[in-house]
C-alpha cells in the first residue's frame, strides 16, 4: 500500500533566495532568525524530531549556516533538502500551486501600499452591491491588528473592515454576529468576481467574535480562490482513482479542484488532531495535504517570535504521535509555501527557501540539496503514488 502526506508549515521559510532582491527580503530567515532569538534569550530552542529527521541540516544546505542551538551533523532519519520558487510571487497560492507541480509564471495583481490600497471605483461599487454604508481599514495590515483597531466601530457602523497584503489578496473582516457570517460570505463572493478585472488571485472572509476591542477570528474564514490554471498533483491522484484529502485551507487555495474531502480545524493543534483521525484511515492511493496556518496568519504576520517559537516546539512534540501512525508504503514530506520572518520588517511574507523534509518507513535517509522549483516535491509524491507525472519537477526518490 502507498500513501502519500504533505504537512505544510505555513510560511516557515529557511533563509532568503538568491533572488530576494527583487522583494526587499535580503536576509530574512524564519527559521534561523526564531533560533537565534531564542539562543539570545537564553532558551535554545529544542526540536528533537525535527533536527532528527534533518530541519537543521536542510536549513544549512539553503543558506550555509547552522541556526543557533542545533547541533546535529549526521544521523539523520530523512531524505533532506531545500526548494527555491520558480513561481514569480511570495504568496500562498504560488507556493502551494507550485508544490502541486503548477508553478505561477504570470503575474499576480496587487494592491498598492498606499491607504486608500483599492481603487475608489471597486470599492464604490462593492459598497453599492453589497448594501453596506461603507468601509473600514482600506490598506496593508495584519489582520488581528486591523480587527482590534476597527472592531469597535464596526460593531457601531455595520462598516465591513476591508485590507490587503503583498499576497495578491482583498480580505474583509465582520463581526459574526453583528454584521452576520452569511452576509459576509455573499458580501466575500461579490467582491470575488469584482476583483477579476485586478488579476487578484484571492478574497478572503475573515469573521470574528469578541467586543470593546478584544476580537477573535473564527475558523469560518473563507478562501474564495483563482482555479490552478492547470491539472495538480492534487488532480492527478484523484483522476488516478485515489482519494485526496484537504486539511485546513487546502480545500480553498485549490478552489476544490482535484479535492475529494475536506476537513477543518480552528488551529493547529485541532488540526494534528484530524490529520491523525485521518492517517488511521486514509487509504491505499490517497494523498493527505495538510497545511498549518498558525505559523503565517497568527505569528509570522504578527511579527510574534514567541508565538512562532512555541508553535514550532508544540509541533515538534507531537510529530512522534504521527509517525507511529506510519505504514510500510508511506511518504510523508515536511515543507512550506513561503517565508514570513516574524524578525523582518512590515507583516508581509519573505522569499525564502522552503524545508523539503521526506520521510517514512521505506525512504533512504540522504542529502537533496537545492531543488530549483517547488515542483519537486509533487514530482515525487506523483511519482511514489505511481498517478500520471506532472508537466513540471523532477522526482528526487
Amino acid at each position: 500500500m502507498k500513501r502519500a502526506f504533505i504537512l505544510l508549515l505555513d510560511s516557515f521559510g529557511l533563509g532568503a533566495t538568491p533572488d530576494a532582491a527583487k522583494y526587499n527580503d535580503i536576509g530574512a530567515n524564519t527559521f534561523g532568525h526564531i533560533a537565534s532569538w531564542a539562543a539570545a534569550q537564553g532558551t535554545p530552542m529544542d526540536l528533537p524530531t525535527l533536527e532528527g529527521l534533518g530541519l537543521a541540516a536542510a536549513a544549512h544546505t539553503a543558506c550555509g549556516e547552522w541556526a543557533a542551538g542545533f547541533n546535529q551533523r549526521e544521523g539523520f532519519g530523512a531524505a533532506y533538502g531545500a526548494a527555491r520558487e520558480r513561481s514569480t510571487g511570495k504568496d500562498t497560492q504560488s507556493g502551494h500551486w507550485e508544490i502541486a507541480g503548477v508553478p505561477v509564471e504570470f503575474d499576480w495583481g496587487y494592491f498598492p501600499r498606499t491607504t486608500p490600497s483599492f481603487p475608489a471605483e471597486l470599492t464604490a461599487r462593492l459598497q453599492q452591491l453589497g448594501e453596506v454604508p461603507g468601509f473600514l481599514g482600506d490598506c496593508h495590515a495584519s489582520g488581528t491588528d486591523i480587527i482590534n483597531k476597527h472592531g469597535d466601530e464596526h460593531v457601531a457602523s455595520g462598516k465591513p473592515i476591508i485590507y490587503t497584503s503583498a499576497d495578491s489578496v482583498l480580505q474583509i473582516a465582520a463581526h459574526e454576529e453583528s454584521f452576520g457570517l452569511e452576509r459576509l460570505y455573499a458580501l466575500c463572493e461579490i467582491a470575488f468576481k469584482l476583483v477579476e478585472p485586478y488579476n487578484i488571485g484571492r478574497v478572503i472572509a475573515r469573521p470574528f467574535t469578541g467586543s470593546d476591542g478584544k476580537y477573535t477570528r473564527t475558523f469560518n474564514r473563507h478562501d474564495y480562490a483563482v482555479a490552478p490554471p492547470a491539472p495538480t498533483l492534487l488532480d492527478h491522484v484523484k483522476d488516478g482513482g485515489g482519494e485526496v484529502i484537504a486539511l485546513g485551507k487546502i480545500s480553498d487555495i485549490f478552489a476544490t479542484q482535484g479535492v475529494s474531502r475536506v476537513v477543518k480545524g480552528i488551529d493547529n493543534m485541532a488540526l494534528f488532531d484530524a490529520l491523525l483521525k485521518v492517517s488511521d484511515e486514509a487509504g491505499d492511493g490517497s494523498l493527505t495535504f495538510v497545511n498549518f496556518v498558525d505559523f503565517d496568519q497568527a505569528f509570522g504576520h504578527r511579527r510574534d517570535v514567541t508565538g512562532y517559537s512555541n508553535a514550532l516546539h508544540e509541533m515538534d512534540a507531537r510529530l512522534p504521535e504521527f509517525i507511529a501512525r506510519l505504514q510500510p508504503g508511506d511518504l510523508v514530506v515536511i515543507t512550506a509555501d513561503h517565508g514570513c520572518d516574524p524578525t523582518w520588517p512590515g507583516s508581509d511574507h519573505t522569499r525564502e527557501h522552503i524545508p523539503m523534509i521526506f520521510f517514512g518507513p521505506d525512504v533512504q535517509p540522504r542529502a537533496l540539496g537545492i531543488s530549483e522549483t517547488f515542483a519537486d516535491i509533487g514530482q515525487t509524491l506523483a511519482h511514489h503514488l505511481g498517478v500520471q507525472p506532472l508537466s513540471n519537477g523532477s522526482n528526487l526518490l
